[in-house]
């Protein structure tokens, strides 16, 4: 792991203030937790834009009584079987379905499926969160901490303390 390094930033005071509101509603314990989790989040939009392998989430909300909607998804879902690693479906009442697609590969391409999925007709809403694999992402240092339990299975806490 690599060592610490304290360096010192010149900041506007009202902006200073504001970012320590905005930690302190967030229950950051200090700057330099928040200010590594703001460089961390740039990296993994610089990953994005640079259009490498990436994992997100798809989450849809439609009406399944629209005709031929559910073949159509799911003709659309077959054509990105290497990208979609799981989906859950949800009844959410009579007429609307929810649907979560765990997706994994590259930015653009997962952007495309995304942008398909919701222009079909009967989708109400969907929306396309995206993060990094973790591979070119240094490891956190301070009290940034996950939790594995003792059995190894990775049962994922995460935490700041």
């Amino acid at each position: 792991m690599s060592e610490l390094v304290r360096f010192g930033v010149s900041i506007d005071n009202s902006l200073l203030d504001k970012f320590d509101e905005l930690i302190g509603r967030k229950g950051y314990k200090n700057r330099s937790e928040a200010i590594r989790d703001l460089i961390r989040d740039h990296m993994v939009e610089q990953e994005w834009e640079a259009d490498a392998e990436t994992v997100g989430t798809f989450t849809m909300v439609y009406d399944h009584h629209t005709r031929d909607l559910s073949s159509r998804l799911t003709h659309l879902q077959h054509s990105f079987t290497g990208e979609i690693c799981s989906v859950l479906h949800v009844h959410l009442d009579h007429n609307n379905c929810l649907e979560v697609l765990v997706l994994k590969g590259k930015a653009q391409l997962l952007q495309t499926l995304a942008d398909k999925l919701v222009s079909v007709r009967g989708v109400k809403h969907g929306k396309l969160t995206m993060t990094t694999t973790g591979e070119a992402m240094p490891a956190g240092q301070g009290d940034h901490s996950h939790g594995h339990s003792a059995d190894g299975r990775n049962h994922h806490g995460h935490s700041h303390d």
